[in-house]
């Protein structure tokens, strides 16, 4: 394979390391918590985080500003409820300009 599929290029090295380590478990969720000696609510988090990751890199955003916004809440860097906000403002705008 001589390139990385688009959802996979968009990922963090940490998150490679945990998709590599989640398939040598089998999936298991309870050896993940196991091995990273966590709780398996905080296994399934990250788990839920970074599909939802893949899922925004494979819905390419045609607004660069949209895909940042979703992609710092995503990471837990902006929460859900101001990047509503933002986005939500941002869209106002831009109907307002057209």
């Amino acid at each position: 394979m001589d390139t990385l599929p688009i959802w996979m290029a968009g990922l963090e090295d940490e998150d490679a390391a945990f998709i590599k380590r989640f398939v040598l478990a089998s999936g298991s969720l309870k050896e993940m918590a196991a091995q990273y000696g966590v709780s398996y609510p905080t296994v399934r988090l990250r788990l839920d985080r970074l599909i939802q990751k893949i899922q925004l890199a494979e819905t390419v955003e045609a607004d660069p500003y949209v895909a940042l916004v979703k992609r710092l809440a995503v990471d837990d860097k902006l929460d859900f409820d101001t990047a509503k906000l933002l986005l939500s403002e941002y869209r106002k705008t831009k109907e307002e300009r057209s």
